[in-house]
């Protein structure tokens, strides 16, 4: 994937007293970390449907060749599979988040 995750401005934190400074200070956008999720998400649906679009292709007899179908197919499925990795790493730090004691 083209989307690179970047990490936090270097003012989004003051560690002086401990505030958020800046948008991450409940600001009613959305934060850099959710819009770059969700075009992440948007990009491997976009995978997805091109794989199917190619493989409908491959079966109704329009498609050029198995080669560029199986490729893909094989991307989608990387694309996927690195997903449920993210999903699965943000769920266990909410987890290790939750079960901290303030």
């Amino acid at each position: 994937m083209s989307n690179t995750i970047q990490g936090l401005p270097q003012n989004a934190f003051d560690p002086s007293n401990g505030t958020s400074l800046g948008r991450f200070a409940g600001s009613p956008g959305q934060s850099d970390f959710m819009s770059t999720l969700s075009n992440a998400m948007d990009q491997v649906g976009q995978l997805q449907s091109e794989a199917d679009g190619k493989v409908a292709q491959l079966l109704n007899g329009n498609g050029q060749d198995v080669h560029s179908a199986m490729i893909a197919v094989e991307k989608a499925s990387l694309a996927f599979a690195m997903m449920v990795q993210v999903r699965n790493k943000i769920v266990q730090a909410y987890q290790q988040v939750s079960g901290m004691q303030f």
